[in-house]
């Protein structure tokens, strides 16, 4: 594999296939895997983004919030740097597809992680951003195995599989595009490896990304989901399905008490194999859920979150 920046596994340890001194992908691929087991939570001031830290949150995304009306771009670099300021914990913050010159700015205001996000407006509807011109991790979204694996050829270090991103609290979607993506791996394990070139064409991937992830059995890179995550059930949810963590959108805010169900479902994500846990975590939060449902889509559907 010559392609500068070409994720390999050797004995299950993803390197690259040339020295990269500047931005090496295999750096990047193990900054993002310090967010596993966790929960990454969308914030749009200091007071929210303490909540998130002290809620146990593994990384917080910065993003403006919704005003309606007007294109949705990144965050101001001056937000940035106050949250940055404020919390300990990573910071992730949004870029809209295929504007590298957003994603220039980002990292210059010192974001430990960058998201290419389709929640924004589209820069670009042709081509995303090459990811392996930046030294920070990008995350992007799909809804499909092809999908991943393209973004992780540009230079991906975590995907996130995605689904209605309203605020509706509706999960359904998002569990659609995490078994797509798990079905399909499966599919990929069974088959025999002359069959590989054929299903890598199928779903328009890169061939060198489809032989690796069928060597590890998961995709290369971390795999969160988004996108209706609104109680610790729905996140534990996600984990047991194969995700590595999930992502939390702003409307973990709207209701009386975001500390309570913040840390809910951050215990959630690190208990999701134990009932008793879930069912503890679960306890007190139906009034706070109440508001989360398919009517409020109407009223909700504007808001870009996760």
């Amino acid at each position: 594999m010559a392609d500068d920046g070409a994720v390999t596994v050797y004995n299950g340890s993803i390197t690259t296939t040339d020295a990269m001194t500047q931005n090496p992908f295999s750096i990047k691929v193990g900054l993002a895997q310090m967010l596993r087991n966790g929960a990454i939570i969308e914030v749009t001031n200091p007071d929210q983004a303490k909540i998130a830290e002290s809620a146990g949150a593994s990384c917080i995304v910065v993003s403006d919030p919704f005003q309606p009306g007007r294109i949705s771009r990144m965050p101001d670099p001056s937000l940035v740097k106050e949250i940055k300021n404020t919390v300990s914990i990573p910071i992730m913050a949004k870029s809209r597809v295929g504007h590298f010159v957003e994603s220039q700015i980002l990292e210059s205001v010192g974001v430990d992680y960058i998201d290419e996000s389709e929640v924004l407006s589209v820069a670009d509807e042709e081509n995303f951003v090459n990811k392996h011109n930046f030294r920070v991790p990008f995350v992007c979204g799909c809804k499909d195995l092809g999908e991943a694996m393209r973004r992780i050829r540009e230079g991906a270090a975590m995907i996130r599989s995605q689904g209605d991103l309203t605020g509706s609290g509706n999960i359904v979607e998002t569990i659609r595009s995490v078994r797509k993506v798990m079905g399909d791996i499966r599919v990929l394990t069974n088959l025999d490896e002359d069959e590989v070139f054929a299903f890598s064409k199928k779903i328009s991937a890169p061939y060198d990304i489809v032989a690796q992830t069928k060597q590890m059995g998961r995709l290369p890179v971390v795999h969160f989901a988004a996108g209706g995550i609104a109680t610790p059930a729905d996140a534990a949810l996600m984990m047991q399905l194969g995700c590595d963590g999930v992502f939390i959108g702003q409307e973990v805010f709207r209701c009386s008490d975001p500390y309570k169900r913040a840390r809910a479902i951050v215990e959630a994500v690190r208990n999701y194999n134990d009932p008793h846990v879930l069912a503890e975590t679960s306890c007190g939060l139906e009034e706070d859920m109440a508001g989360l449902n398919l009517d409020s889509v109407e009223q909700l559907g504007t808001l870009g979150t996760y």
